[in-house]
């Protein structure tokens, strides 16, 4: 089968296409013919070398795919060969055909292009997980996400939104901001021109926001509980300006702020297949009616991946960056 590989660590330009057998599938597995691939920062970072696969893992990188079942593992009885899913990955998605977990492959929301179907897995089963599960964002809440045009961002607005939530964000433009807002944010605020823990302090009548979900860290912790409301709950899932701060936590102490942080990639198989469940019961039927859409930035030929990565590590995409595999 056709991949890209990744031949060194460094820039985009050691992304490269190459072949090798196609995978095959162990118990409790299914074979994807790859229709599309989404693109996502941790490949950016697994090729620089600072973010390896877990254990077991395809080298190749790719941490969701849409595509075609054609072969199943034992104990496997859903999905069938010929079903069309998207599945989260732990890698292998930038080639012709991938492996997936049976647990974790959901059915493609009708509607939905096979572009569209990639660009869901990651950055939902990572939303879900962080903002309804570990935040426990509840409706009538407020709601502040970093990189509000983000792929995790788009999708943080919309199901934050439909679920009857107040939903702010970050952007580092007029332009990015005007896109969270047509997604669904009440106010976007950009970081270049605005503070965002003033501006969410005057949008919540000094009260502060009840979740935030942050991608930044490194100064935006502090900035985070300053911003939080009491009893807030703040979540870290990636440190775009690192990971180290110098904190103080008295705010955290006064307000009673939950801080925590998660990654997804190398979680359980049960883990992962808990937050497929609940997004086939509360997301599916708001992707189906179109409430809720992954949005798309551009798609890319497989061969492209290396444009692809620059086109992320630029910063100008609104949504997601896709790699189609045929």
């Amino acid at each position: 089968m056709k991949h890209i590989a990744i031949r060194k660590f460094g820039g985009p330009e050691v992304l490269e296409p190459a072949e090798r057998d196609a995978p095959v599938p162990g118990a409790g597995q299914v074979l994807i013919k790859v229709h599309a691939a989404g693109v996502n920062r941790p490949d950016v970072f697994q090729r620089q070398g600072i973010y390896p696969p877990p254990p077991g893992a395809s080298d190749i990188p790719g941490l969701e795919v849409a595509g075609e079942v054609t072969a199943v593992g034992a104990a496997v009885t859903l999905p069938k060969r010929g079903d069309q899913v998207c599945a989260i990955i732990t890698g292998g998605g930038y080639a012709e055909y991938a492996v997936a977990d049976a647990a974790v492959c959901l059915p493609v929301p009708k509607g939905l292009t096979p572009a569209e179907a990639a660009a869901i897995p990651e950055t939902f089963f990572t939303v879900w997980s962080n903002v309804f599960d570990r935040a426990a964002l509840k409706p009538g809440e407020t709601f502040l996400v970093h990189g509000g045009t983000s792929g995790i961002g788009t999708t943080a607005i919309q199901l934050a939104r439909a679920f009857g939530a107040r939903v702010f964000a970050t952007a580092g433009s007029d332009e990015k901001c005007s896109a969270c807002v047509k997604l669904g944010a009440e106010r976007a605020f950009n970081y270049h021109t605005q503070d965002f823990v003033a501006e969410c302090e005057a949008a919540t009548d000094g009260q502060g926001v009840n979740v935030i979900l942050d991608m930044v860290a490194g100064d935006y912790i502090q900035r985070n509980l300053h911003a939080a409301a009491e009893d807030g709950r703040i979540v870290i899932i990636a440190g775009l300006r690192g990971f180290n701060a110098e904190v103080n936590f008295l705010p955290l102490m006064r307000k009673r702020i939950t801080l925590s942080g998660s990654t997804l990639r190398n979680r359980s198989v049960q883990f992962k297949a808990a937050i497929a469940r609940s997004l086939k019961q509360y997301a599916w039927p708001l992707l189906e009616t179109g409430t809720v859409r992954p949005v798309i930035y551009t798609t890319l030929k497989l061969d492209q991946a290396a444009e692809a990565h620059r086109l992320m590590e630029a910063g100008e995409h609104i949504g997601k960056i896709v790699l189609i595999a045929q």
